[in-house]
């Protein structure tokens, strides 16, 4: 286990955000090891903290298909330097697992990674007790789950997003009361008859979901330009999650964004097809203006980028809600 302190480039000459509070210094500590007998392969967790402040509110963020607890420093720094605990697990597609093709548990990766982070919430008592300096800061009574692509898929399971189980055909409710809230990053929309014959197959969790019950305040931020291959409908795709479900929720539209939106997947990422270090501000900004509203912290952010992002003024992107948020 290794503990690496970090900076965060902050937003300002003082490291203010013009939202919300200053920049602080963090640090991370990796890995933590959840013993999974069942997973068959234990539970890597990273724990990414500010070094000061007590209440930390806590995010349990799911990286995308393939990635690690490593990706998603772009996010996941600028979120604890501005008072967040974040958790991040190795979800078992990582490459750094390296399940082979037929291994059983790939038809139900979408299961195990939910399993995942009901793990990290269930072990918060282990995660306070070995990360140094942690002990006694965590606020459980307000936590989001977050999630970039498979992992917003992730996150949204967590407030009450149905999937049906390809082997047993089942569309479980596996909400978690603990979390209040969401942010989904360039995800999967509706199943269907409009996804290709290659994601039907080998993506067999995205056949068929239900965003009904996922009432739960949220976040969708969608690229306008996030052409992905599994699917014939396009950009619109990943805005489904907003407008397929019911409460309070927020679209940040990126535009010209694709599905990295900007870089958030890690700084320099070889992956990154659309880098724009304003598009992945953006992102930073409004993703930490909403969880603070959300979790009820403070609105003054939410309600400045409400007011900057309404109507396409914004040359990067626009901000709908719904539900009163």
């Amino acid at each position: 286990m290794t503990a690496t302190p970090t900076s965060t480039p902050a937003p300002g000459a003082d490291g203010r955000s013009s939202d919300g509070p200053a920049a602080s210094p963090v640090a991370s500590v990796k890995p933590v090891v959840l013993p999974a007998p069942e997973r068959g392969h234990d539970l890597h967790v990273r724990v990414t903290a500010p070094v000061n402040g007590r209440d930390l509110p806590i995010i349990v963020f799911a990286h995308g298909f393939g990635s690690d607890l490593d990706g998603y420093a772009p996010l996941t720094d600028y979120w604890a330097a501005h008072g967040f605990a974040v958790l991040q697990a190795t979800h078992l597609d990582s490459r750094r697992v390296g399940l082979p093709a037929d291994d059983p548990r790939r038809p139900r990766l979408w299961r195990w990674r939910v399993d995942d982070l009901k793990r990290i919430l269930d072990s918060l008592d282990v995660l306070e007790a070995v990360v140094p300096g942690l002990e006694g800061r965590l606020d459980r009574g307000r936590i989001a789950a977050a999630g970039h692509s498979f992992g917003g898929q992730s996150a949204g399971v967590l407030l009450g997003l149905r999937v049906t189980d390809p082997q047993s055909g089942v569309a479980e409710d596996l909400s978690d009361p603990r979390v209040s809230a969401g942010v989904l990053l360039a995800t999967a929309g509706a199943g269907g008859d409009h996804l290709t014959p290659e994601a039907a197959r080998d993506l067999p969790w995205l056949r068929d979901v239900d965003f009904s019950g996922m009432a739960a305040p949220a976040l969708v931020v969608a690229g306008d330009a996030d052409e992905l291959p599994v699917t014939t409908k396009g950009p619109e795709w990943t805005a489904e999650p907003y407008a397929l479900s019911p409460g309070g929720k927020g679209l940040l539209t990126l535009f010209g964004g694709r599905h990295l939106l900007g870089g958030i997947s890690g700084y320099g990422a070889a992956e990154t097809t659309d880098e724009d270090p304003g598009r992945v501000a953006l992102v930073q900004r409004v993703t930490l203006a909403f969880l603070r509203r959300a979790l009820g912290i403070d609105a003054a952010g939410w309600t400045a980028a409400k007011a900057d992002l309404a109507d396409g003024a914004h040359p990067s992107g626009r901000l709908d809600t719904k539900g009163g948020i």
